[in-house]
Formats: structure tokens, sequence, C-alpha cells
């Protein structure tokens, strides 16, 4: 995707160091202001990557580091397009088997997973909505892909010392 200057940066502050990340508002509106609207209310402080698998991708915001889910805002529309790839370094919004499940979960691609793209409009190939990409600190993003992982309850995956967002703020 081609970054334009309208679009919004924010800056995730974690406990393994910083990424920046542009957010397409013009490429995934109702996505971007989902998700801007949970970081101006400052939903995502204090909340972890919750799993992580190395060749997949890191997921996080929605529970706490002692594992307690946070309530969320209801689902949004899945924006989901073919031009909105799931490559190295995007991020898209989680969600269940649903199409429009999407809530504050977000994951961040650590490899090109072309499986989650939009192909057609059934509950299998909609895909996952792509609303922006890593531009400063894939290096961290690689860095918590790493972490030694374990299961807690019925979550598999999840670091066995907490990878904490401490924050995720605009950038001005």
């Amino acid at each position: 995707m081609k970054s334009t200057d309208a679009n919004p940066v924010v800056v995730m502050e974690t406990s393994e160091g910083t990424i920046k990340i542009e957010l397409w508002a013009d490429q995934a509106p109702i996505t971007v202001e989902n998700f801007l609207a949970y970081v101006d209310e400052g939903f995502y402080d204090g909340t972890i990557f919750h799993r992580v698998i190395s060749e997949f991708m890191i997921q996080g915001g929605g529970l706490t580091p002692d594992m307690k889910e946070k309530a969320a805002k209801p689902p949004i529309q899945n924006e989901a397009r073919p031009e909105l790839q799931n490559k190295r370094g995007s991020i898209a919004m989680a969600r269940t088997q649903m199409v429009h499940s999407a809530t504050c979960q977000f994951f961040i691609n650590t490899v090109d997973n072309d499986f989650l793209n939009h192909k057609n409009t059934t509950p299998m190939g909609f895909g996952y909505a792509v609303f922006g990409e890593v531009i400063e600190g894939m290096d961290v993003v690689d860095k918590i892909r790493k972490v030694a992982t374990t299961t807690v309850g019925y979550h598999q995956d999840v670091p066995a010392t907490p990878v904490v967002i401490n924050s995720v703020k605009r950038l001005a």
C-alpha cells in the first residue's frame, strides 16, 4: 500500500520496544476509526500480546497480563478486500469465525499470510481486515515473535513472560 500524509500514525510502546504503525484510513476507514477510538480512550494501555506464533503473527489488544479479557465495544464491519494483503508487517483485526465479529483485538503479521486474504464473501473466504502497516519497529515485532510461549488455561501460544503494550498513542 502507498502511504499518504493524511493517514494517522500510532506509536505502540511495548515491554520489548517501540513499534510505529501507519493506519490506512483511506483504505479501511471503519476499522481505523474503531482502532483509534480504543487508542484515544487508553484501552490498549496495559494489555498484552497474548498469542505469539513465530511464523504467523503476534496478537494482542484485548487481554490483561493476568489473562482477563477486557470489555470491548460492539463488533465492526469487516473491511477485508483483495488489495489489502496480510503481508509481513501489516496489522489486521482479529475476529472469530463470524465474518463481522472484530472488536478490539488485532494482530501483526510476522510473515506473508496469503491464506488470510479476502478471496470471496463466504465465511471461509472473507478474510481478515488489514488496516495498516508497521513503518518502524519490525525489529521489535521480530523480538516479540521469538519469545518463549506456554499454555495458560485454554489459551495456547501465550508468552511465558508477558509482553505488555504499555501504551498506544496517536503521533501528533
